[in-house]
């Protein structure tokens, strides 16, 4: 924006004349200033309006506001009148971002843009269509790059549409603090008015963060409004809940029933237990990248370059249901060794010989057919649903109530922080731990620093002494 401070305000002019419909003598009222040596103005019906008008000129100059030169309006009011709307300021976010991030990430975006544009519609107009409606126009086609640039949205969601472009607030009105604290509380909640989780508060801040400070890169906000909001989220604890890992008799009791009734799911359980595999690295393991170990009884090695995640259609660059990307928080050439214990390598040698591969080398896909009957596979990544029912099965099948009534390894995931704090109370180093797991070490301990039984043994021992040798002392004396 090119401003200059060269301002020269006049006197309102009357122009005095008639009312074309009554004919009736009627005036009107124009002010008139110069910017830069070129004049301005703006005519109003009352005398009241034009002074209100060129008041609010006198405060900007006075008050050594700079003056746009190209509107001739101080530089405040000029950015509103210019100021995209919020939905366009969206989707210019969601553009900018689709071709450098994962299809995960994609569809984090449009949840989070979708939750803060329905906060901040604006009220010149009610919706002539649900809310429910307005939602998946924003998070199904508005803020999915590859529908909206195919062509116009479904007949189902056309008015939807068009509405939100007319009534969703200026970007320059999130300079109010209270706007911006608006978003964040329905950022905050559910769709059914419930608290969300600290770590998805914590994200979809993020993402929200993001797209405002997009916007005053582009120029369309003076500062970042989150800076002057003191808006408290809620708790994020990332350390893992120790009374929920399983111990090593309650994940082999799990394991033995996926093993006897999803066997061709039963490696895949064994890596992220005995190798810490996230579940993504799971379905991306590849058959070239487990190296045997070269004596039967020894340890092997898996070679990670991927993780394989399941996300939808509508965010992959590909149109298909599972993303293959790198290792999270690694560039696409990395490889993650990871050492494999002889019963994992059991567990997969066998698996291999029962249930070959995929025609792509992947060794965890799906398999069964009609009848429950095994079916060759093009390599299609074992689906999140058969993941999830099945380990729900196995824990109800192998844990006893008490168990299950607290919560003990409520996910598959739970199987890789028992593998991690196995491996760390066995007083495996660290560096070494955080290196298989794919953590940094400050991160490692974060999380799993409760899970450390044998330093909480060796801290009691030594308590017990201390307080014996006093006692001791005390006796003597």
């Amino acid at each position: 924006m090119n401003t200059t401070y060269d301002v020269r305000l006049w006197a309102i002019r009357e122009h005095k004349g008639k009312d074309r419909t009554t004919g009736k003598a009627r005036s009107t009222y124009r002010v008139r200033w110069l910017v830069a040596g070129e004049e301005f103005g703006e005519t109003f019906q009352t005398r009241a309006l034009a002074e209100s008008f060129r008041a609010k000129l006198i405060t900007a100059q006075r008050e050594g506001v700079a003056f746009d030169v190209a509107s001739g309006l101080p530089e405040p009011m000029a950015r509103e009148l210019n100021s995209r709307s919020w939905l366009e300021h969206a989707i210019a976010y969601v553009d900018m971002k689709w071709p450098g991030s994962s299809a995960h990430h994609r569809k984090g975006i449009a949840e989070t843009l979708t939750g803060a544009t329905m906060a901040l519609l604006s009220s010149t107009g009610r919706s002539p269509v649900p809310d429910a409606t307005l939602r998946r126009a924003l998070g199904t086609y508005l803020f999915v790059k590859p529908r909206r640039d195919a062509g116009p949205p479904p007949d189902g969601l056309a008015t939807a549409v068009a509405w939100l472009h007319k009534n969703t607030v200026k970007i320059a009105a999130l300079e109010e603090a209270a706007l911006v604290r608006k978003v964040l509380d329905a950022l905050a909640l559910k769709l059914d008015g419930t608290a969300a989780g600290a770590s998805t508060v914590a994200r979809k801040r993020a993402v929200f963060s993001g797209t405002l400070r997009h916007a005053l890169e582009e120029g369309h906000l003076n500062s970042h409004p989150m800076k002057r909001v003191k808006w408290i989220a809620p708790k994020k604890d990332d350390a893992i809940d120790r009374r929920q890992v399983a111990n090593p008799d309650q994940a082999d009791r799990v394991l033995a029933a996926v093993r006897t009734k999803w066997p061709e799911l039963a490696a895949m359980y064994e890596s992220m237990y005995r190798a810490g595999l996230r579940p993504e690295e799971a379905l991306g393991l590849l058959k070239h990248q487990y190296e045997r170990p070269k004596v039967e009884g020894e340890w092997g090695w898996l070679h990670l370059g991927g993780a394989t995640t399941e996300v939808g259609t509508a965010w992959t660059d590909d149109g298909k249901v599972h993303e293959h990307r790198p290792l999270k928080h690694r560039s696409k050439d990395t490889v993650r060794p990871v050492p494999a214990e002889p019963a994992l390598c059991r567990a997969l040698d066998w698996h291999i010989e029962n249930f070959p591969p995929g025609l792509d080398g992947r060794l965890f896909v799906t398999r069964r057919g009609p009848g429950g009957k095994y079916k060759p596979t093009r390599g299609q990544p074992v689906t999140a649903n058969a993941r999830s029912n099945a380990w729900r099965a196995a824990r109800e099948a192998a844990l006893t109530p008490d168990e299950l009534a607290a919560g003990i390894a409520p996910d598959p995931y739970s199987l890789r922080h028992a593998c991690v704090s196995t491996q760390l109370n066995a007083g495996v180093s660290p560096t070494l731990v955080a290196e298989w797991a794919g953590h940094s070490i400050a991160v490692l301990f974060k999380i799993y620093a409760k899970c450390l039984y044998g330093e909480e043994k060796e801290a009691f021992r030594r308590m017990d002494a201390f307080r014996a040798g006093q006692a001791a002392t005390l006796r003597a004396a």
